[in-house]
Order: C-alpha cells, then structure tokens, then sequence
C-alpha cells in the first residue's frame, strides 16, 4: 500500500513539474516573439536609412558641398581595359601609361 502511494505522489509530482515546464516555456516563446517583432522593426528602420544614406541623390550632394567634388572634364577620366588573371599580361611602354588625375595647380592656372 505505501508502495502505491509513494508511486501516486511520485507520478502526481512529475504531472505538476510538466505543467509546469510548459508554462514556463509558453512564457519563454512569448518573450522570444516579442523580440523577434522588435528586431523586425529595427532592421526594417536600418533597411531604410541604407536606403536614405545610399539614394545617389545625397551622394552626388555630399560629394559636391562636403568633399568639394566636381564633376571630371573632358581627358580626365580614362577608361581601363581590365582583363582575366588568365589572360596573358601585355607589356605597355610608359609612354602608353595613361593616369587620370586631378590637380589642384591645374585648376588654379599651372604654378609649376
């Protein structure tokens, strides 16, 4: 007999742990989705200030007023021709060589 009630209360224990254990993790998994909306709601906020940020309206605008850019005249943007590491390299003479360059001298009427 006592053999039956300690097996009742052994087995009563183990149902109230369960229940327990899965309220506790109902809890959990409400936390889990409340961050998970949260962190939703972030990216989504990130996403549109890389938007913002990366618009070439507001590079063209930084690069004028802030950084002092203008745009190249004509001879100053040279085209490269780029080719495969499998391809065989061809020696250029340096007369060849073309840079694009700016230079400030330049703009302000050849000091050199």
């Amino acid at each position: 007999m006592r053999v039956l009630v300690v097996f009742g209360l052994c087995l009563a224990l183990v149902f109230v742990w369960e229940r327990v254990d899965i309220v506790r993790l109902g809890y959990h998994i409400e936390r889990l989705k409340t961050e998970k909306a949260r962190l939703e709601r972030d990216r989504d906020h990130l996403r549109m200030q890389v938007s913002a940020l990366t618009a070439p309206d507001r590079i063209a605008k930084v690069a004028t007023e802030q950084l002092g850019m203008v745009v190249p005249r004509a001879g100053q943007v040279v085209m490269v021709e780029v080719r495969p590491a499998s391809a065989p390299a061809h020696r250029t003479l340096p007369g060849e060589i073309r840079i694009a360059r700016h230079d400030v001298n330049d703009a302000e009427g050849k000091h050199e």
